[in-house]
């Protein structure tokens, strides 16, 4: 596939960051873009509404359906995918986009932050799977996309943030699930992580351990994105990406225009071994 034009893009939590970054890059070509997001009123401390969202990607050269949906809640999911589908004539391409993070050693974690974790990031990414399928099951080049890392099993990635941890290789998990499952049946299912962090408001959650100058842009997980959305499906399915490795699949060498501050030190993200 050469472009992405007329094609239906299906977000969760594209209001911002890296969902944004994707939704612009795919409306650049001339994607439908569905973003479905709970930011329906600015916040003080995260910029972005599926407004604002819907607003950059129309000047971007997209179509956008801006949808308040909480990933939570598998009956407005469900909704939102229908409304998508008939609004658009189909959808084409999914990204699990949407995740919470909570980084706390065990002790620290109290239940509500364990439950959204869970709630958003396993249970959000299965059902928004489940409410998409039957559309991209019907789609000529059908993808979903899970912002996920590989499954690392070193004690380094437990020890200080079990929590979290174990709610992001559920995400991964369900990539290898629906990849088996529905991969036979012609859906490219993958999951795609960034090497670097990524300077996105989620950098506020850390607290400070990351400076923004030690990373990239959200730019170039989009580039990564749209490289896989542009695979033929049925032959690209259960791999797990990591955003540099596969742009240099598609030949690309020169990484310093995705820096936020060139020649500064890159931090390397989570559940990746140097």
């Amino acid at each position: 596939m050469s472009n992405l034009k007329e094609k239906t893009v299906f977000i969760t939590g594209g209001s911002r960051g890296i969902g944004l970054a994707i939704a612009l890059a795919a409306a650049a070509e001339g994607a439908n873009i569905v973003i479905a997001a709970r930011s329906n009123r600015p916040r003080p401390k995260l910029p972005g509404t599926i407004h604002t969202a819907a607003a950059e990607i129309e000047d971007a050269g997209g179509k956008c359906l801006p949808l308040v949906m909480d990933v939570r809640d598998e009956e407005r999911v469900a909704e939102c995918a229908a409304e998508a589908a008939a609004h658009f004539g189909g959808i084409d391409i999914l990204v699990n986009n949407a995740s919470a993070i909570y980084l706390a050693g065990s002790l620290d974690v109290p239940a509500k932050r364990f439950d959204l974790m869970q709630q958003v990031n396993c249970r959000g990414t299965f059902f928004a799977s489940q409410a998409c399928l039957p559309y991209l099951l019907k789609a000529e080049n059908p993808h979903i996309l899970t912002l996920s890392p590989p499954i690392n099993f070193h004690p380094g990635w437990f020890a200080q943030h079990t929590a979290y941890t174990i709610s992001k290789y559920s995400m991964s998990l369900c990539v290898a699930g629906f990849a088996a499952e529905f991969g036979p049946q012609g859906v490219g299912v993958n999951a795609l992580w960034p090497k670097t962090v990524i300077d996105t408001a989620a950098l506020a959650m850390l607290k400070g351990m990351v400076d923004p100058k030690n990373c990239r842009r959200p730019t170039i997980v989009a580039d990564a994105a749209l490289a896989i959305f542009k695979r033929d499906a049925a032959s690209c399915t259960g791999h797990f990406f990591v955003d540099e490795d596969l742009l240099r699949e598609e030949g690309i060498t020169d990484f310093s225009p995705y820096a936020v501050a060139q020649g500064e030190p890159l931090y390397p993200d989570l559940f990746l071994d140097s």
